[in-house]
């Protein structure tokens, strides 16, 4: 008496026969690989400290890694080149609260981008904050209520709205998207200064659907650039 194939066996077969499935197989093998290696429990933290969701991570110039985690709480950790816990920085900080990105820029500031206070963060490498952009929402002022089909009030310069990442040029200029809420890319000088954004949310050209990372920050940002260059900045 002959006995069928098991059912996950069966599934298994119709999937690789799947032209789907072929097609996806064949795009995998045409990638190029990319070398690494695994240092399994890299990161050593000290007794009763504990990572949460490791949202963000960066690398100064002595291959020291910072880790942006959120979990109960929203915390920044370094650590040196051989993952031995270094300091926590901005513990109980006013701007954490949903941790986001972490960058380190060329002179090993790091950066932090909170969608939770809406705030873009620089510390120093000695870790104290050096700036601030943004505004963290007073609890008491609650939300602002839009009449029916009545459009919402433009962005402010300096007013996020859950922000995803920061970048920079080389004349130090502050790039962030401003991601959830507006949409849009705003651009700082180095000392914060607000000097133009570009983006509403949309399809069309000119517009941004949640820009997220820095590629998407700087593939943007070179479009809306040539559409604001006739902007007055303030």
């Amino acid at each position: 008496m002959r006995r069928g194939l098991p059912s996950s066996v069966l599934v298994a077969v119709l999937l690789v026969a799947h032209p789907v499935f072929a097609q996806s197989k064949a795009k995998a093998e045409n990638v190029p690989e990319i070398p690494y290696e695994s240092v399994p429990n890299f990161l050593k933290l000290p007794p009763n400290l504990y990572l949460g969701e490791g949202i963000g991570v960066a690398t100064n110039s002595k291959g020291h890694v910072f880790v942006y985690t959120r979990s109960a709480d929203t915390r920044l950790f370094e650590f040196d080149q051989n993952g031995n816990f270094v300091r926590e920085i901005g513990q109980g900080l006013y701007g954490f609260e949903f941790a986001h990105a972490v960058r380190v820029d060329r002179e090993d500031n790091v950066w932090t981008v909170d969608e939770g206070t809406n705030m873009v963060i620089k510390f120093n490498p000695e870790g104290r904050v050096a700036m601030v952009i943004g505004r963290r929402p007073e609890a008491v002022e609650g939300l602002a209520a839009v009449a029916p089909g009545a459009s919402s009030p433009p962005p402010e310069p300096y007013v996020f709205s859950r922000p995803t990442d920061v970048g920079w040029d080389a004349a130090g200029n502050i790039f962030v998207t401003d991601g959830y809420g507006n949409s849009r890319v705003v651009k700082f000088d180095r000392n914060g200064r607000f000097l133009k954004q570009a983006g509403t949310r949309g399809n069309q050209p000119g517009q941004l659907n949640l820009p997220h990372t820095r590629k998407a920050m700087y593939t943007s940002a070179t479009a809306a650039t040539h559409a604001c260059r006739s902007s007055t900045t303030t």
